[in-house]
């Protein structure tokens, strides 16, 4: 696991949107400079694409923790009763 992902990781949710935004503000910039013939990087579109993917995975296992903490203490509500 590369250290960028690691990073990604540990973001909070609404860390981890605010970056998505500014990645697919890159994504499309990127893509004019692509049709235009003006990009210096070629493969910096695919490693742009790649992040976002990552960092919707990262929002959505966020999404999971947090309703497997709540069952969680629903369960351990119910055992104490």
């Amino acid at each position: 696991m590369t250290k960028k992902n690691r990073d990604e990781k540990k973001l909070t949710k609404d860390q981890a949107i605010k970056k998505l935004d500014t990645l697919k503000k890159d994504l499309f910039n990127i893509r004019f400079k692509k049709i235009n013939n003006q990009i210096e990087n070629p493969a910096q579109y695919g490693e742009i694409k790649k992040s976002i993917a990552r960092l919707y995975t990262t929002i959505k296992n966020i999404k999971w923790q947090r309703r497997y903490y709540k069952v969680l203490l629903l369960v351990q509500k119910m055992t104490k009763l």
